[in-house]
């Protein structure tokens, strides 16, 4: 008689639904889909989602819910699963893709996404989700709120240059659009200060950006930014992933010798992590040895100063990840002394 090993939900979470596939391994380790469901995703959906998972599966083993890191639609329900006491692990994206490229999969749909992730779970010894830090958690929604309050001013402040540049602007829409810009600069206030109040009031934040500030380049809304948007790099488990992640990881289209494409960024990951590293390079190529040596060879090799520059992106991104998790500040004549180390 078979032995049952593991019992997985893989969860394809959307912003209305959530599409479910149970699958399980026997010790001849060969993963089985056996039931698939859709649910609301709702306070109900989720009561009924553990109730039928609960009916469909061996009662002598608990069941292992895995679901991708979708944004904000997966939240409300990894916090229902966690009070619940069940066992979750949350992935990044970028491995279910990568896993789904390893498989015979050639029509993807919500069905065979969920039971991609289930296959996953079942093959893979995941780590179990635990609640992100209440402070990285609201220093996301502030960072992101944030970013939607100075595209709205820079919007409206396009509309007043606009109005200014025609021939007879109107005063009353010019007065109006003064106040609208007005009321996002005291928005923005509003937002540091709150930012501002929640670092200062966790010890360990404050400790962290204070060491990540300490690399050129990297202010403290960056490196608020970086830890709010990856939860204290809770699910990175190392740089290639955390370049991933971020979209910054490189994509290579060759085949034979018809098709070759050039090298490119992916784009498929975190935009506000993205974002948040383009001005911090820059002033990092301009304040340091090292970065400034980075730019200066890439551009040298292939003559492209925003390729190189998008190289500063990725490399100072895992430079944070490196100082965070060894809380050793950075060291602005490491590369002096290496080559001093050198000469003699």
């Amino acid at each position: 008689m078979k032995r049952l090993l593991k019992q997985v939900a893989g969860i394809d979470v959307a912003q209305k639904e959530l599409v479910v596939s149970l699958g399980r391994m026997y010790d001849d380790l060969a993963p089985e889909l056996y039931g698939f469901k859709t649910f609301a995703n709702t306070a109900k959906g989720f009561e009924a989602l553990l109730q039928w998972a609960k009916k469909r599966s061996d009662v002598s083993m608990g069941v292992h819910y895995v679901m991708e890191a979708t944004g904000v639609y997966h939240e409300s329900l990894a916090y229902f699963l966690d009070s619940q006491g069940c066992e979750l692990s949350i992935v990044l994206p970028n491995k279910i893709s990568n896993y789904t490229r390893t498989l015979e999969v050639k029509t993807i749909t919500d069905k065979t996404a969920s039971g991609t992730i289930a296959r996953f779970g079942l093959e893979r010894r995941l780590d179990r989700w635990t609640r992100p830090k209440p402070v990285f958690k609201r220093l996301r929604q502030l960072t992101r709120e944030r970013e939607q309050v100075i595209a709205s001013r820079t919007r409206v402040k396009n509309l007043l240059h606009a109005e200014l540049a025609e021939a007879e602007p109107n005063e009353g829409s010019v007065d109006r659009i003064g106040q609208q810009i007005a009321l996002f600069d005291q928005q923005e206030q509003a937002i540091q200060a709150e930012i501002e109040a929640l670092v200062k009031g966790d010890e360990q934040a404050r400790h962290s950006i204070k060491l990540l500030c300490s690399i050129p380049g990297v202010g403290v809304l960056t490196a608020v930014t970086v830890l709010a948007e990856t939860n204290g790099f809770e699910l990175i488990r190392n740089k290639r992933q955390l370049t991933s992640y971020a979209g910054l990881d490189v994509q290579d289209k060759q085949s034979g010798t018809s098709v070759k494409a050039k090298p490119r960024i992916s784009k498929k990951g975190n935009k506000y992590l993205r974002k948040a590293m383009h001005f911090p390079a820059l002033g990092a190529i301009r304040s340091d040895e090292r970065f400034k040596a980075i730019f200066t060879r890439l551009v040298a090799r292939h003559g492209i100063k925003m390729k190189a520059v998008v190289a500063v992106q990725r490399t100072l991104l895992e430079m944070i990840y490196t100082i965070f998790k060894s809380q050793i500040a950075y060291d602005k004549t490491y590369l002096q002394r290496a080559r001093q180390s050198l000469k003699n």
